[in-house]
């Protein structure tokens, strides 16, 4: 494997042929970007022509992650469902005592998800069964990350977890002085998330000893995305930021005219995300 491969597979934290979910964010791997290219004249055919849609019991929050041909997803009707991407045909669903808003990760077979009734769920994601839960003592909203065997995610209880991707055991957990609803990102052996007691918090993965945290002026559900050595977030105080990874220390910031709870998405030196102000911003 090329240094250039290590960076990129470090970065979204999976493998090099797949869509990669990243916190909140979707990454594309440079071998489905030259796929894309390959397919261009036939994605440009595309006109938005209904494939299939599946009902559920409830609203559909969570965003789906797809791997070898299957959509998982979650609903407020408590179930995560496992559908075939071409036909739209249930495989199995799993059922929790709460809402599913929190977004799936995939890893090794293993659908990892949380649940408003406070618990991280794994599950095969052949046959839907349970490989194991955890429980915290709020809801489970945050999308897990998952690096090096380590299930990082976040609970209204105010802790950031780590958990054994296989068995479920608790590593640690790092307190916050508010609810984490942001999702975690991961680079270089930290955890980036953050908090509604309004700061971004960077964590050593493999101890949970805090690194640095910077402050904002409302809460961060925003989760964060890093490049470069830069890490960018939004805030409830309307301002849109960019921290030093390795230091915390500001190096800008942007306002808006409305809370930022989106996540950015960077490419080409521009990133862009958007504000409850109605505006899409696109930033150098």
């Amino acid at each position: 494997m090329t240094d250039e491969n290590k960076k990129e597979n470090s970065l979204i934290s999976i493998g090099s042929n797949a869509l990669v979910r990243v916190g909140n964010s979707i990454a594309i791997t440079k071998k489905l970007l030259a796929e894309f290219d390959h397919k261009k004249n036939t994605l440009a055919q595309l006109k938005g022509k209904l494939k299939w849609k599946f009902k559920t019991e409830g609203e559909v929050s969570s965003s789906p992650a797809i791997m070898d041909s299957v959509v998982y997803f979650g609903s407020s009707d408590g179930n995560l469902y496992a559908v075939d991407s071409q036909m739209g045909q249930l495989k199995w669903k799993f059922k929790t005592k709460g809402d599913v808003n929190s977004s799936p990760a995939i890893m090794d077979g293993i659908v990892y998800f949380g649940s408003s009734d406070g618990n991280l769920y794994a599950l095969d994601s052949q046959s839907g069964q349970l490989k194991w839960k955890f429980k915290t003592e709020g809801d489970v909203y945050s999308c897990p990350a998952i690096m090096d065997g380590v299930v990082n995610f976040g609970s209204s209880d105010e802790y950031l977890y780590a958990v054994d991707s296989q068995s479920g055991q608790l590593k640690w957990k790092f307190k916050t002085e508010d609810g984490v609803y942001s999702s975690p990102a991961i680079m270089d052996v930290v955890v980036y998330f953050g908090s509604r007691d309004g700061n971004l918090y960077a964590v050593d993965s493999q101890t949970g000893q805090l690194k640095w945290k910077f402050k904002a002026e409302s809460r961060v559900d925003s989760s964060p995305a890093m490049i470069d050595g830069v890490v960018y977030f939004g805030s409830y105080d309307k301002y849109f930021y960019a921290v030093d990874s390795r230091s915390g220390q500001l190096q800008w910031k942007f306002k808006t005219e409305g809370e930022v709870f989106s996540s950015p998405a960077i490419m080409n030196g521009v990133v862009y995300f958007g504000s409850w102000d109605k505006y899409l911003y696109a930033v150098e």
